[in-house]
């Protein structure tokens, strides 16, 4: 049951600039037409939440009210939203945003505009200038109170409830409406009505025609909460899922050697939970580096790109899927990594996905099997400096994300022939491989050189080319390990180094 209490829509006005709210005030006096406070901002009010939109609904012409706004402000930028069917602006003054919109499709009280939105709980709407004033007590208008005789929309009572319900015609008139009800639910920590579940599953096929863009923008407000796993799960029951990540859905039924007990599909979904986890309780799987993780997951658009990488990392296994006849038919996926990043990178430009994000999920994906790697090597010879550089310099300022994805891909496996301290192995590995950077690595790397490229060709006569970088790379390697400390061993070591290549002058 969530808490409503009218009384948190006197709220309202400690959240917004005096201002605007002034600005905001005069407009409605001014501007001859009926002006509400709707959508979002209703509910998060009545939920006590801060809300950062500021929605109003008018009677009139939503872009002659926000001109009036913008004169009582004296600036500000106005930004055209409208659709096809209706009219809506957005100012933006002084980084406060408010938007206005007439009612929509042709209605003409705010009782026939409600209805036209798209769920219950957003169909909520309080005069405008009571919400500013003294009125007692205010007056919200919930279709379900029988308002117009336009049938029971409830959004109070779903709000009490924590239920989203959607409006009738919701879905047709926008598809990406069913995507925004799991968003909601995502944010809120609401569940979806029974009835809005079944109009999702006959309408699902609508979702692919709307714009690449407005879908990444709801995929991501769900992987920016702490129920992105549940919700996808929820849209799969429906699915809504398999329209919108069809490279996932390649895994289903795709068994796995022993290691693992699912198939690829539900494999990588119980990754994407154990991620999650994983973020929430980090000191729990790492618990020598509880504070340090939890200062690597406090930028957002990392924890969310950990989350795709988590649920994105074996899409790769399907396609590279090998039966061994000579090693007695023993199921491989050799470079199911790489091939794994390309379909990513295919989605991500197929969703309009930014090259930083893009390229970040993309790397993680393609190294996701080099932890496991190094750790079938420390058990036979421990890992080398050189191959902690190796890695460290592959991950670069994501090492810990990529541990904790392995880490996460551990535990959604839980096959009879996993290695029985796995985990431990992957947490052995880790504190290993921080040591040898702090120790060996990092004062090599964000230290001075001691060679540069002016020195292989005053000293050695070479000409500028790739095999600089060779030099210079094995050469900082070389210092990690100890072998070079000074230029004078840095200028013994390019000399051998190029009499092993024949290619001393």
């Amino acid at each position: 049951m969530h808490r409503i209490a009218l009384e948190n829509l006197r709220q309202f006005g400690k959240s917004y600039s005096a201002e605007l709210l002034h600005a905001l005030r005069r407009t409605a006096e001014k501007s001859g037409v009926q002006v509400y406070l709707v959508g979002g901002t209703v509910r998060d009010f009545l939920l006590g939440r801060i809300s950062h939109d500021l929605d109003l609904a008018v009677s009139g012409s939503a872009l002659a009210v926000a001109k009036i706004l913008q004169r009582e402000l004296g600036g500000g930028t106005l930004v055209d939203l409208s659709g096809p069917k209706d009219e809506a602006v957005r100012l933006v003054w002084r980084g406060e945003q408010v938007d206005i919109s007439a009612f929509r499709e042709g209605a003409t009280s705010i009782a026939e505009d409600l209805p036209l939105r798209d769920f219950t709980i957003n169909a909520m709407a309080v005069p405008f200038l009571e919400v500013l004033g003294d009125v007692q007590p205010l007056t919200l208008l919930d279709p379900a109170d029988g308002l117009g005789g336009l049938g029971h929309l409830g959004g109070l009572g779903d709000l009490q409830e924590g239920r989203v319900r959607h409006c009738a015609g919701a879905f047709v008139a926008d598809p990406v409406r069913m995507l925004r009800g799991y968003r909601l639910c995502a944010s809120l920590g609401f569940h979806l009505d029974e009835t809005t579940k079944e109009a999702i599953r006959q309408h699902a096929p609508l979702i692919v025609n709307v714009a690449a863009e407005r879908i990444c923008y709801e995929l991501q407000l769900i992987f920016d909460s702490p129920r992105t796993s549940e919700t996808l799960r929820a849209m799969a029951e429906t699915e809504l899922l398999r329209q919108l990540l069809p490279e996932l859905y390649q895994g289903e039924g795709v068994d796995q050697p022993e290691f693992h007990h699912l198939d690829v599909f539900d494999h990588c979904f119980l990754a994407l939970q154990m991620m999650e986890t994983i973020i929430a309780e980090p000191g729990r799987f790492f618990p020598s580096h509880g504070e340090e993780i939890t200062a690597y997951l406090k930028e957002p658009k990392r924890v969310r790109c950990l989350k795709w990488a988590a649920l994105m990392h074996d899409i790769g296994k399907p396609v590279t899927k090998n039966i061994r006849l000579d090693k007695d038919g023993r199921v491989t996926f050799y470079g199911h990594d790489e091939v794994g990043r390309d379909l990513f990178k295919q989605f991500a430009e197929r969703a309009k996905w930014s090259k930083t994000d893009t390229d970040l999920v993309g790397s993680l994906i393609a190294m996701h099997m080099h932890p496991f790697h190094l750790c079938n090597v420390q058990r036979e010879d421990g890992v080398s400096k050189r191959a902690a550089l190796k890695l460290c310099r592959r991950a670069e300022k994501e090492l810990t994300g990529l541990f904790l994805l392995a880490m996460s891909d551990s535990l959604a496996s839980s096959g009879e022939k996993k290695p029985e301290q796995m985990e431990e192995e992957l947490l052995g590995l880790f504190a290993t491989v921080q040591k040898i950077y702090d120790e060996d690595i990092a004062p090599v790397l964000l230290g001075p050189r001691l060679l540069t490229g002016k020195d292989l060709v005053e000293k050695f006569k070479l000409t500028p080319g790739p095999l600089f970088s060779e030099i210079l790379g094995e050469l900082e390697t070389a210092r990690v390990e100890g072998k070079v400390v000074d230029r004078q061993t840095a200028f013994v070591w390019v000399k051998e180094f190029l009499r092993d290549r024949l290619l001393e002058p």
